[in-house]
């Protein structure tokens, strides 16, 4: 098998995973009884399920739709999610961040903390979740930590 057959196979898998919990959402018995995760060694949740959506029929469907407290609203289509996924993917990578590395990300429930998770998994990079009221020592901890 070469790496296209390979990644095609993860997708399969991971398509029947997910459509597996979808038939039995409501039937937790047997949901948690019978899944198991697939093997996905080199499969990107980003790269081989996400972008290939925001290709295909669905890149003018809402992929995120932030509502804020003021009641304004950002909604961002597959392809645009993707787009802008991917420059911030580049700048990172400009940055030299590689798989494997961490990225502290320390923001609200807007479009850029989506954005910017989805670009960490295209590059590979662990996202470590944070809140804003953190503390100094909570975000040294943070960044000190293996």
């Amino acid at each position: 098998m070469n790496d296209t057959t390979d990644v095609y196979a993860m997708k399969e898998n991971f398509r029947a995973a997910r459509d597996f919990l979808l038939h039995h959402r409501e039937d937790y018995e047997t949901a948690s009884a019978v899944f198991r995760w697939p093997a996905l060694d080199r499969f990107s949740w980003a790269l081989d399920w996400f972008d290939p959506l925001a290709c295909g029929e669905r890149r003018d469907q809402a992929a995120l739709w932030v509502v804020r407290e003021d009641g304004t609203e950002t909604r961002l289509s597959f392809a645009e999610l993707s787009q802008r996924s991917s420059r911030i993917a580049n700048f990172l990578r400009g940055l030299g961040v590689a798989r494997g590395d961490r990225i502290l990300l320390m923001l609200g429930n807007e479009p850029a903390l989506w954005e910017t998770m989805l670009a960490a998994m295209k590059l590979g990079a662990v996202v470590i979740p944070s809140t804003a009221p953190l503390t100094p020592e909570d975000v040294a901890d943070r960044i000190n930590r293996d």
